[in-house]
């Protein structure tokens, strides 16, 4: 993930007692239920073989809102979303970024290769068209010529700049190869600031994914928080012009204001 070593554990804003152990359990069986009903759902909609039906994209954000109330999330988002194909580019904390960004509009993600092996949720992600990239593998130039093609055919692609997760505090270098897609299709580029903020409105590093953390891990301790408090910001849009140094460091730059709001 990142170059923090040992896991996070997740333990602010947490109950004491028998209760919140139950509601975990509760919490549990719900994401099970959800999890193979988006599986019968896929099935049904034939997203296996025909993923980019506007049904398909609907009932993915349906399923992603429906995933977030039952974690018990507070998100908050502000700014105007941008009508039409547009490449969306965001500053990454958690594996949590992905639905809380897809509850909000009809998109496609390029994700790690690693997601794709996840248990049903891998299942997931495929039956729903994401794209995948090894880290490490050069494989950016031609994914980001794919992703071109699917901004050419009006779709949105959001994709994380930094390629991989941060403490939520900051943001790291962006990689610009990625920025060849929006140039190479003449689509406009969104930056999305997105945050977790604690009791006191400060970045929440305890919802990082980050250093050796497992997704079930991560998922079975964020599951005993009474709420998750998120914040998710869509920035003003970039035109895709100049190069693709210069428009991924506006895109960042951006995305840093927000952050030190």
């Amino acid at each position: 993930m990142s170059d923090v070593d040992g896991s996070v554990s997740i333990g602010a804003d947490v109950d004491n007692g028998h209760w919140p152990q139950l509601r975990r359990l509760w919490r549990v069986l719900r994401i099970v239920v959800h999890l193979l009903w988006g599986f019968v759902l896929a099935l049904l909609l034939g997203a296996f073989w025909w993923p980019q039906q506007p049904r398909v994209l609907a009932a993915k954000q349906r399923w992603c809102q429906r995933f977030l109330r039952i974690l018990g999330a507070e998100l908050t988002v502000t700014g105007q979303p941008q009508n039409g194909s547009v490449f969306l580019v965001s500053n990454h904390v958690s594996w949590l970024d992905i639905p809380v960004i897809a509850s909000q509009r009809h998109l496609y993600f390029l994700s790690k290769e690693e997601v794709g092996q996840w248990p049903l949720i891998g299942q997931l992600a495929r039956a729903v068209d994401t794209l995948f990239i090894k880290r490490g593998s050069g494989e950016s130039g031609s994914k980001a010529r794919e992703i071109a093609s699917r901004l050419q055919q009006g779709h949105t692609v959001l994709v994380f700049p930094e390629g991989t997760t941060t403490d939520g505090t900051g943001l790291r270098r962006f990689f610009p190869q990625l920025f060849d897609a929006p140039l190479l299709s003449k689509t406009p580029v969104q930056p999305l600031a997105i945050r977790y903020l604690d009791n006191m409105g400060s970045p929440d590093e305890a919802m990082a994914f980050i250093g050796d953390d497992e997704f079930h891990h991560h998922l079975w301790a964020m599951l005993l928080r009474r709420e998750l408090r998120i914040r998710l910001h869509f920035c003003q849009v970039l035109d895709a012009d100049g190069d693709r140094k210069a428009l991924c460091e506006q895109a960042r730059e951006r995305i840093a204001q927000q952050l030190k709001g």
